[in-house]
């Protein structure tokens, strides 16, 4: 009686954890084939007639080669303060460096001041290239966290728990703490 209590007690508080515990979440799919299959498609969306299709209009090179440099921050261990790819980053000092290499604009340092730099948007207008934020931390009002969209659905971002990955933004954690959208003035 004692061994099926203490299992299901186990079991409750695996549970519990897993459930409560925040983290960030990275997508399923396979990440190279993922992110060669969103370049191609960013490639062919330039060439279409589709008036209607959002991410036809406005797709510059800047924008393309912002989701190709973040790109090759994945793997990058999570470090508070750090800003080396392929060393170790966080989610603004990966933002920094992934804007200062492509357009030589200089963000701000934390995600907080980076989201008051932008411009707000709304949903509709996003592409990509334009940051999402997040307010992951212990005050819901608080601006935290900061990512790179890589499409209308997923971004990229430093994790504290995985590093640099690719996430979907409209998992259940990520929805709680939106925060809203920017987009960096730059020349297109």
């Amino acid at each position: 009686m004692k061994r099926k209590l203490h299992h299901f007690i186990l079991l409750v508080a695996t549970v519990v954890l897993t459930v409560c515990l925040p983290s960030c979440r990275s997508s399923k799919k396979n990440k190279s084939e993922f992110y060669q299959s969103q370049i191609e498609q960013l490639g062919s969306r330039k060439h279409r007639s589709d008036k209607n299709d959002k991410h036809s209009k406005g797709i510059s090179g800047t924008r393309k080669r912002i989701v190709e440099e973040a790109m090759t921050w994945k793997g990058t261990p999570y470090c508070y303060g750090r800003a080396d790819k392929g060393k170790a980053s966080d989610c603004s000092g990966m933002v920094m460096c992934v804007y200062e290499k492509v357009t030589g604009i200089k963000l701000p340092r934390n995600s907080a001041k980076q989201q008051e730099y932008c411009r707000n948007l709304k949903k509709k207008d996003v592409l990509i290239g334009d940051l999402c934020f997040f307010a992951t931390g212990k005050d819901p009002d608080r601006t935290s966290h900061v990512g790179i969209m890589v499409d209308d659905r997923n971004f990229i971002h430093a994790s504290s728990s995985k590093g640099v990955v690719v996430s979907d933004i409209t998992q259940p954690y990520w929805i709680k703490t939106f925060k809203g959208y920017g987009r960096v003035f730059m020349n297109e």
